[in-house]
């Protein structure tokens, strides 16, 4: 009897994105692309705001925090989704199923609040500014980005903790490219019902609480660039605007896929390709796109590399 308890399964094996090898390999160079920009696209902005004196504002602290654990997101599930988009055998380790799901909710959980923290340091800016320097102090800044990454790995572990002792005996074809739980939970032999409505609540608790916080603090702020529009309203308005786009962009998949989750695969897969591979790769640059800072600091670093090469 304690024998059958126990999980006896020592791989599960990944569907993909797709059943057809031609489309897998045609997928092979978009999604190595999508990766390689991410990756140096995310470390840039991080190199960029250590290196730029000019940059070295909350702000900037906050963004450079958040390019770092996307390209942390990233590179926890797309480079095995890469090289097996050349295989047929698609498989995983127990062990690395496990620390997929903790990787994935930590990082994704340290993202969430860490976004509740820009939101705050925006609103202070633009609704305390006389306030500002006192209030975001380079000390509550490193509080804020260390209570992020505490709360995602809090989260992450109670996750794993309520699925890594199920027992999974029988089923290990996980419908997906990574290990997400409301998958992985359905391979377990045993009803798991009350169990997904519990990591449902926990992630849905997690992610609804941050972005109704997200959403009151830029509401307020938008109210208030309304009550005092004058010179400097339009660069927070679009400030604000890049921030907004990168929450809409985060918290949509994460409610779709714990909050509402759907039944029809294809929309699953591709929510999770948006959240894991998509979302990482558009918040730098949409920040770089609509931020006057970060291109005038590109250009001073560009100016920089042309100048030394020209003593050279």
């Amino acid at each position: 009897m304690e024998e059958a308890n126990q999980s006896v399964v020592s791989e599960f094996i990944f569907q993909g994105l797709c059943d057809s090898q031609e489309l897998q390999v045609i997928l092979l160079l978009p999604v190595s692309i999508l990766y390689l920009m991410t990756v140096l696209g995310n470390l840039f902005v991080v190199l960029l705001t250590i290196t730029d004196h000019n940059l070295h504002s909350p702000m900037y602290f906050l963004l450079a925090n958040l390019s770092f654990v996307d390209s942390c997101l990233s590179s926890v599930t797309t480079p095995k989704l890469i090289t097996d988009l050349l295989k047929d055998d698609k498989t995983i380790s127990f062990e690395g199923c496990m620390a997929q799901i903790l990787c994935v909710h930590f990082f994704g959980g340290g993202e969430m609040v860490l976004l509740v923290t820009m939101a705050y340091d925006r609103y202070v800016a633009i609704c305390k500014p006389l306030h500002y320097s006192s209030i975001m102090d380079r000390q509550k800044c490193i509080w804020l980005v260390l209570t992020s990454w505490i709360i995602g790995f809090v989260h992450a572990m109670s996750q794993l903790a309520m699925i890594l002792e199920l027992p999974f005996c029988g089923p290990r074809v996980v419908d997906s490219f990574f290990c997400d739980i409301p998958l992985v939970i359905k391979l377990a032999c045993m009803d798991t019902d009350t169990l997904r409505i519990v990591i449902n609540a926990d992630s849905g608790l997690l992610a609804t609480t941050c972005f109704i916080l997200v959403l009151v603090s830029y509401t307020y702020i938008l109210f208030t660039i309304h009550l005092n529009a004058k010179e400097g309203a339009s660069k927070a308005l679009s400030t604000c605007t890049s921030h907004i786009t990168v929450v809409v962009l985060f918290f949509g998949p994460c409610i779709f896929i714990y909050l509402w989750p759907v039944s029809i695969t294809w929309v699953n897969k591709f929510l999770a390709v948006f959240y894991t591979v998509i979302t990482p790769l558009m918040n730098p640059a949409i920040y770089t796109l609509r931020n006057k800072e970060i291109k005038n600091a590109i250009k001073r670093l560009t100016n920089q590399h042309v100048n030394s090469r020209d003593n050279c």
